[in-house]
């Protein structure tokens, strides 16, 4: 053979061994991990998460006892703190994943739970899909009988195989087996008739594969069905447990990963349309992503899980970029021992207040009062504000279920830029300093803190922001609907309590239709400027409201349904913030004019 057809011969087995390799990555990396192609098939629209789990959640995980999540709602109670959702993480239950409460930890879990219903709290409780033969920290440590029983009667995929996890050594419940799945409903009815509102999925289902000889990870494996990629039994677990629980509760969450760092499942870890609540994994109480001495191929280590606030920012909006719509992080973040730096804890929750999720909890403390006064008070105002925003936020939550965008949309220009609904810029404060650089896109921006400083852009500004004000502004034409009940965030105060307030900023022709919290309907308002007038009209759903009005005067008369309304009795001026303020307890047409001429 000729040196030439050597070479030719060489070339066409390079090339078949090229070949041979990539399908073999597909088919060992690609496949079972990501699914085909990467998002298509996969996701359905997001679900409508219930307004409830809108508003801030709460929880800790030093103690977990009982006694402990009683100080830590009545000391928020006390110090005016808003929670609706306390999540008991583990450990929880005598064995994990065996649904049968601790009663060291939590005495009396059926009066406990009811305690904390009738007090108007929603309650999630930590689970994953494993079936443990070892526990490290529950009141059952050895469940080997436990586990045998599963093993034995086929509940457990790959035929029973060992896992090791964070929290011991089990496998994985079938979801394909009608058998496995009785067993497993069967425990969890016993908290999911307690009344209890939603699962925190934890992760355990990525580690869901066969081992080869004992040691090799293979991403394929056994079911009551036939063989399934881990890819396939994350997808299952997230919407077999959602699915579930909406049969008990018809405002049931989960809570679930979204994406969390570019190295691990890029595709997403929940199916969007099985993610009502979702979080982007543990970080720790920094402001950057590792260290120094850190590599970002060391990130998926024990060495690089050093994963901070600016990592929590960028990964929450590619999450937002591949389509979840409810997504979040603790503040402060995870991991890192009892100290969270101040300054970190209230940019954290200044940034939370603009997600979808608000959760206030993890390692460290969490009892605010026992912090310093400065960060009590920021964290108590902006708990507010975004409780405030809940009907804006659960409006485009609807919006985006109905075929709409994420609530939160990255921008192309500006670090970490990105629209929180379609009316706020925000434009994160991502590492220890004041000074922020905003890259403004086209249009009228108004400072959300000052709402007289007003930027047309496209422009760029930098400037300091104060500890207790962060970088959010909002779009002139804006008709945001907010629930005011405190006189924090100057929206209004307690005797807002029971209306819905509108904020409006006029500008042109604009129309907001908000989905009402209560699930009664829709209700859209109209804004209409004209010479000398401004026209607002209300359609749908009649709900008393608060209209709170951008206005540069004094208005000479207004009018609702064509009959002339009392100044100081139905409206009043307040020259100072230049805000029209209209209380309506009832309207017949809701049709009003405004005219300053």
């Amino acid at each position: 053979m000729t040196l030439r057809g050597c070479l030719a011969r060489g070339v066409k087995v390079l090339a078949a061994g090229l070949v041979l390799l990539a399908v073999l990555v597909y088919f060992y990396f690609v496949l079972p991990f990501w699914g085909i192609p990467f998002n298509a098939q996969r996701h359905g629209r997001p679900p409508i998460t219930p307004p409830w789990a809108l508003e801030c959640w709460l929880w800790e995980d030093d103690v977990n006892t009982g006694a402990f999540v009683a100080e830590l709602l009545e000391g928020y109670a006390k110090h005016d703190i808003p929670v609706r959702t306390i999540l008991i993480d583990s450990p929880w239950s005598t064995r994990y994943n065996d649904f049968t409460f601790d009663e060291e930890r939590y005495p009396q879990p059926k009066e406990f739970i009811r305690g904390l219903k009738d007090k108007g709290y929603r309650v999630v409780l930590w689970m994953t899909s494993m079936v443990n033969r070892t526990n490290p920290d529950t009141s059952i440590r050895d469940a080997s009988d436990w586990f045998e029983e599963a093993r034995k009667n086929g509940f457990l995929v790959a035929d029973g195989a060992i896992m090791r996890w964070w929290k011991g050594r089990g496998g994985c419940i079938d979801y394909t087996n009608p058998a496995a799945m009785a067993w497993w409903r069967g425990m969890q009815d016993q908290v999911l008739d307690l009344g209890i509102d939603g699962w925190k999925l934890d992760g355990a289902d990525t580690l869901c594969f066969t081992l080869l000889f004992g040691k090799i990870p293979f991403p394929y494996f056994k079911t009551h069905r036939g063989y399934m990629t881990t890819r396939g039994y994350m997808d299952h677990y997230a919407r077999e447990e959602y699915r579930y629980g909406l049969t008990k509760n018809p405002e049931f969450v989960t809570l679930i990963r979204a994406y969390d760092t570019p190295y691990a499942h890029p595709e997403g870890f929940a199916p969007i349309d099985a993610a009502p609540v979702t979080w982007i994994g543990d970080r720790t109480h920094t402001w950057k992503e590792g260290t120094d001495s850190v590599n970002e191929k060391d990130l998926m280590t024990k060495k690089g899980a050093n994963r901070g606030f600016e990592a929590a920012i960028r990964d929450i909006l590619l999450s937002s970029k591949r389509g979840y719509c409810v997504v979040g992080d603790d503040i402060g973040g995870y991991h890192g021992g009892s100290y969270i730096p101040p300054r970190l804890y209230m940019r954290w929750a200044q940034f939370a207040c603009f997600n979808g999720l608000f959760l206030n909890g993890g390692h460290g403390e969490r009892r605010m009062w026992m912090r310093t006064p400065k960060e009590l008070d920021v964290v108590r105002k902006y708990s507010w504000l975004h409780t405030e925003l809940v009907p804006y936020m659960y409006s485009h939550v609807v919006r985006c279920h109905e075929g709409g965008k994420p609530l939160q949309r990255p921008l192309d220009k500006g670090k970490y830029h990105f629209m929180f609904g379609d009316d706020f810029l925000i434009a994160p404060i991502y590492r220890d300093s004041r000074t922020n650089t905003v890259e403004f896109p086209k249009g009228r921006w108004r400072y959300l803190f000052n709402e007289a400083e007003v930027i047309e852009g496209p422009a760029t500004v930098t400037r300091d922001f104060p500890l207790t004000e962060y970088p959010a502004y909002i779009r002139d034409g804006a008709i945001i609907p907010l629930n005011v009940c405190r006189a924090y965030t100057g929206f209004g105060d307690e005797q807002s309590q029971g209306y819905v307030t509108w904020a409006i900023y006029p500008n042109g022709a604009n129309v907001f239709t908000c989905h009402n919290t209560d699930k009664s309907g829709a209700t859209t308002v109209r804004v209409a400027e004209k010479t000398g007038s401004l026209d607002i009209s209300f359609d749908g759903v009649q709900k008393p409201h608060i209209l709170r009005i951008l206005m540069p005067e004094a208005p000479k008369t207004v009018q609702l349904d064509g009959k002339d309304l009392a100044e100081t009795t139905d409206w009043r001026y307040d020259e100072t913030n230049r805000r029209l303020w209209i209380k309506t307890a009832s309207y017949t047409a809701g049709q009003y004019r405004i005219a300053w001429k």
